[in-house]
């Protein structure tokens, strides 16, 4: 359960520094939308998944200190 929970965090987090790149640079090329997302919509989601990836982390060093 340890090595799935680490795989969604970095996948996550991974994904969500990607979403972010790609937001912070559609918005400084201008663009207020990207395909029919605007680029808040796409920040609050790399937020969200980075989030994720944290908590994902957070639980497997918690499994890890109860074994």
């Amino acid at each position: 359960m340890t090595k799935l929970l680490i795989l969604v965090g970095r996948a996550a987090g991974i994904f969500g520094a990607l979403l972010g790149v790609a937001s912070v640079s559609a918005r400084a090329m201008g663009m207020w939308h990207v395909g029919s997302l605007q680029i808040g919509t796409l920040l609050l989601g790399s937020i969200a998944a980075m989030v994720l990836g944290t908590l994902a982390y957070a639980a497997a060093v918690a499994e890890r200190h109860n074994d």
